[in-house]
């Protein structure tokens, strides 16, 4: 992950004036405890091992993955992949039908400068405990060259993959064949754009009806229509540090977002249509983006003038990294 000095003095700022996180009923936020995980880059919610979310280091740290347990933020399991080469820059990861996990080797932080990319699947182990896992490797290609991306989801009832790239302009969705190959070359297309994100990560919701993408401080909810995506709403997120990650419950009535660091937090939010993000008249959210809803009712004038001020910082953000991009 590319850092700056300009996206850490934005972060200070953000995190100053964050909103808190709406808390849902059941889901409660934890802390990353494990000293070995410094840069939690994706989240899976097990679909076999209620309260289990699956996540993984940024960069090369290496073929593991880690099961955390939401109630103490241990970790309970680390899987380390075989069958695999050596990870280059692990982002994103998430669990299809039959619990089979995909790990997202799929980051490039210079912007395109290796041809081809890699997706590992692995059975979801049904025993919690530390043991070794033969996955599958499917080489990755885009059908309009290479690119940097942090954002995966496969399909729940399909199991087709999808990749949504990474630019500060925002990016696209891309589709990989309807049946991964693990002795030729996968690519993927883009079939819709993802505009005004520069992506981060990316959820499915467990029935396959909705998608959400998130950035650094903001999260757009889309209704899934086929991969043929349409914007509902935008939503808001928590400031957690460097935001990096985001998934369902397995009950799909809340996301969790996560952010890299040591002792990394993983805070809620009611998901988009579902409990709190609902208006009192049963209507549900203004699809305007204009600002998320909260246990009810509408915006008071200190969340209002919280919300503008973070969308002020991020603004001066992105002005910073074009001027240290231009330096």
């Amino acid at each position: 992950m590319r850092r700056s000095l300009a996206f850490l003095a934005a972060g200070f700022l953000v995190g100053a004036l964050a909103l808190p996180a709406a808390a849902a009923d059941g889901d409660e936020g934890f802390t990353i405890s494990d000293p070995r995980i410094t840069e939690s880059s994706g989240l899976a919610a097990s679909r076999q091992h209620p309260g289990i979310y699956w996540t993984h280091n940024d960069s090369d740290d290496g073929a593991f993955i880690y099961a955390v347990d939401s109630r103490t933020g241990k970790t309970v399991a680390t899987v380390t992949l075989t069958g695999v080469g050596r990870p280059r820059d692990v982002e994103a990861i998430s669990i299809g039908p039959d619990n089979q996990i995909y790990v997202g080797d799929i980051g490039d932080n210079l912007g395109g400068s290796w041809p081809y990319v890699w997706i590992y699947r692995l059975p979801e182990p049904k025993q919690l405990r530390d043991q070794t896992i033969r996955a599958t490797q499917y080489v990755v290609k885009y059908a309009d060259g290479p690119r940097n991306a942090e954002s995966l989801v496969v399909h729940p009832k399909t199991g087709r993959v999808y990749i949504v790239d990474k630019n500060e302009n925002g990016g696209h969705l891309y589709e990989g064949p309807a049946d991964l190959s693990a002795s030729g070359t996968n690519i993927f297309k883009p079939i819709a754009a993802v505009p005004e994100l520069e992506a981060t990560d990316a959820a499915l919701s467990p029935d396959g009806e909705q998608l959400v993408v998130r950035s650094y401080f903001g999260a757009i909810a889309y209704d899934w229509n086929g991969g043929r995506i349409k914007r509902l709403e935008r939503l808001g997120v928590p400031f957690l540090g460097q935001g990096e990650s985001v998934t369902y419950t397995d009950d799909g009535k809340t996301l969790m977002f996560g952010a890299e660091g040591t002792d990394s937090p993983v805070k809620p939010e009611d998901a988009p249509g579902d409990g709190a993000s609902k208006s009192p008249s049963g209507k549900g959210s203004s699809a305007d983006g204009s600002g998320s809803t909260g246990n009810g009712g509408g915006l008071d004038g200190n969340v209002k003038t919280g919300a503008i001020v973070v969308v002020a910082a991020a603004a001066v953000l992105f002005g910073l990294r074009r001027l240290f991009r231009r330096s």
